[in-house]
Order: C-alpha cells, then sequence, then structure tokens
C-alpha cells in the first residue's frame, strides 16, 4: 500500500469512477481506495439519472449541460452501462403548476437547454398511460438514464486505475501545509494529489485535512415494481419535485417521480428528508410515493412492489456540489456534495477536475463550487 500515484481518488461510487476515468484519460496515474465496495454509497442506491430538467439556471445548469455531453462521450468510448436519452416529462396538474413551469422552461430555454411545452391534450401522445386530469408539461429531450452500479464498475475498469475497496482512509499525509497522500488501515498510499469523492461522507474525510466541507445526508426512498410490460417511455414527474430538490426544509418532502428501467421494473420516487444516517424503513413515505405514482399512472394500482431501498443524498446547505482544489490544504481537491444529481453530474465532474490536475483550460468556472465558501461565509 506505499506505491505512489499521481492522483489519490477516495471513494469508488460514480463521481469517483469518472474522476479517475478522466485523470486517465490526461494522462495521470490513478488509484482509487474505499472502505466499501464499488459503488456501495449513494452511487448504488440512485436511478441513474442525468437531467437538465430540474435545474434553474446558473452554475449546477452548467454543470449538468457539460455532463449530459460528457456522458454523450463516454457512452461511446465506455459504453455497457444502460446509457438512453429517453427524455423527461414534466407534468402539472393546475394552471398555477402550468404557469409556474412556462417561467421555468422559459429561463432554461436561454441558458441552452432544449424543451418543448405540452399543452394537456398533448400529455398522453408521449406517455399513454397517464391520467387525464392534468394540466400540462413540459418534455425536456436532453434527459437521460444509466444503470449506476455499472457506470461506476465499467469506467473504473476502463481507466485502468488501481482499486482497493476495503480500505478506510485514516488520515493525510502531508508534506509542510501540503497533502501528499492518505493514510489507511492498509498502510499509507502516497500520491501527486488527494481527490475527495466520498460522497455523503466528504465532510468526515474534509476534516482528515483539517478543512471543513458542510456535506450532510438527505435520505430518500425509491419503490420498485414487478417487471412490466413498457408502461412508460420518458422519466416522468411531477413539477412539485423541482421545488423539492431546492428545499432546505429539513421535515419530509415527496413528489412522484416514475421511471422505467430496460429490465422492465418501474423506480417510484422521490422522497426527501434530514434523518442523519438513519437507515429505517417508512412504510408511511412508500405508501405516499405509492399514491402520488397512481396518480400520475392509474394502472400502478394493479400492480406489486417487490422491493423498496433508501440512500443518502450529499446535501450541501446552499444546494451546490463542493468541485475543485482546497486552498486551504495544497494537494486536496474536492468532488462531493453533489445531493440527488451525483450520477447526472458525475461525467462533467471528472472531466473538470482532469483539466484542474493537468492545467488544462476549464471548461466551465468552479468559482462557485469552491470549497472555501463556507468558510468566507462564517
Amino acid at each position: 500500500m506505499t506505491r505512489a500515484t499521481d492522483v489519490l481518488v477516495i471513494g469508488a461510487g460514480v463521481v469517483g469512477a469518472a474522476c479517475a476515468y478522466h485523470a486517465a484519460r490526461a494522462g495521470l496515474t490513478a488509484t482509487v481506495v474505499d472502505r466499501g465496495p464499488v459503488a456501495g454509497g449513494t452511487t448504488g442506491a440512485g436511478e441513474g439519472d442525468i437531467l437538465v430538467s430540474d435545474k434553474e439556471p446558473g452554475p449546477e445548469l452548467d454543470l449538468a449541460l457539460l455532463s449530459t455531453r460528457s456522458w454523450h462521450d463516454l457512452a461511446g468510448e465506455v459504453g455497457g452501462f444502460e446509457y438512453e436519452v429517453k427524455g423527461g416529462l414534466v407534468v402539472a396538474a393546475t394552471a398555477g403548476g402550468v404557469a409556474g413551469l412556462a417561467g421555468l422552461t422559459a429561463r432554461q430555454r436561454a441558458a441552452g437547454v432544449e424543451v418543448t411545452p405540452v399543452a394537456a391534450g398533448d400529455l398522453t401522445g408521449y406517455e399513454p398511460h397517464l391520467a387525464g386530469d392534468l394540466a400540462g408539461g413540459a418534455f425536456y429531450p436532453q434527459d437521460a438514464q444509466v444503470q449506476p452500479m455499472l457506470a461506476a464498475a465499467r469506467l473504473l475498469r476502463a481507466s485502468g486505475a488501481r482499486v482497493c475497496t476495503g480500505v478506510t482512509v485514516t488520515g493525510m499525509l502531508r508534506g509542510g501545509d501540503r497533502v501528499t497522500g492518505v493514510r489507511t488501515d492498509h498502510g499509507p498510499i502516497a500520491a501527486g494529489a488527494v481527490v475527495n469523492a466520498a460522497g455523503t461522507w466528504g465532510g468526515d474525510v474534509a476534516a482528515l485535512a483539517g478543512v471543513r466541507v458542510p456535506v450532510l445526508p438527505r435520505r430518500g426512498f425509491v419503490l420498485v415494481t414487478e417487471p412490466l410490460p413498457p408502461l412508460g417511455r420518458h422519466k416522468v414527474y411531477a413539477a412539485e419535485y423541482v421545488a423539492g430538490v431546492g428545499s432546505d426544509d429539513e421535515g419530509l418532502e415527496t413528489s412522484a417521480v416514475v421511471e422505467g428501467t430496460p429490465a422492465g421494473t418501474v423506480l417510484i420516487g422521490a422522497s426527501r428528508e434530514r434523518v442523519g444516517f438513519d437507515r429505517g424503513f417508512s412504510l408511511p413515505v412508500l405508501r405516499l410515493l405509492a399514491r402520488q405514482a397512481i396518480a400520475l399512472f392509474p394502472r400502478l394500482g394493479d400492480v406489486a412492489a417487490i422491493r423498496a431501498y433508501c440512500g443518502f443524498r450529499p446535501y450541501c446547505p446552499d444546494h451546490l456540489p463542493v468541485v475543485g482544489p482546497d486552498p486551504r490544504a495544497g494537494g486536496l481537491l474536492h468532488a462531493c456534495g453533489h445531493e440527488g444529481a451525483g450520477i447526472g453530474l458525475a461525467a462533467g465532474t471528472g472531466r473538470v477536475l482532469a483539466q484542474v490536475l493537468t492545467g488544462a483550460e476549464l471548461e466551465i468556472d468552479l468559482f462557485p463550487f469552491r470549497p472555501e465558501r463556507f468558510t468566507e461565509a462564517s
């Protein structure tokens, strides 16, 4: 465990895998360590969404658009992770919801998002099994989906990185004020740079370097149906989902999200609540998700659910991820705090961090994502 590497990535989820892949493509050697298995954290509990539809114009949307292009490239370069550009359909139940959605789509269109308004009478042309009492919606052809665990595994294999699972990082190696590697329960690893891609545990890893990054867990449940004949063609969700993504409320919030998979199962979400790392099973939350999904797709009322699972979104107080070098600890870079968008934003995050590591021109401005912003605010 003492072999040196150009880049040491902490976290074998999809963000860490993307960082390793892009670093290797840039000519750097990479080592990835994780105390669990590949995709054993938030990645393994995700739906695999690559979305632009749920983001207001601003830095996160800029990163999402870069990631959308990057995932398309990765599908051609690597493949094998069920990449589907299926499009997203956002629906509103009331005239007020349609008006709010129209305002959002106008802002997104000006920022480069492809979006088409959909009148109430045209919704079933996109999704024949939708409820007939919806007031309208919007279609986003750029929205896509991957199988997240496959994506992480395929990117890691394609990167050629040395992957060390079951290895816990216990501290940082230092050369003066600079991070020069990590200590682990299997011995030290020297590195030219260390990338914190530890997801929900990114704050704990940052603390090992003596810096503060306030990443908090935000629990979410997913309900999975039995395999079905094709029910939905796209990712479909209620317009209220966007408000839930941006909410600071610690209490339970739910909004209907329904999405099919190549295996025929249907994934139903989405719930959000800040309850620490409590993995307790919540039947009331799952019942609520089921009711909201049936309201969108009445045919689901006769379908059996075969399982449910939960995960923890890595949440930052300002709803932006932490991406880039940390001036408080030279040699340390962060790629964490993406909340529920980590799978979608992973490809762009890895791509831009490789540009930082090699001194290449950045494709987006990383200033809004800077890790020291929380210290500045306090």
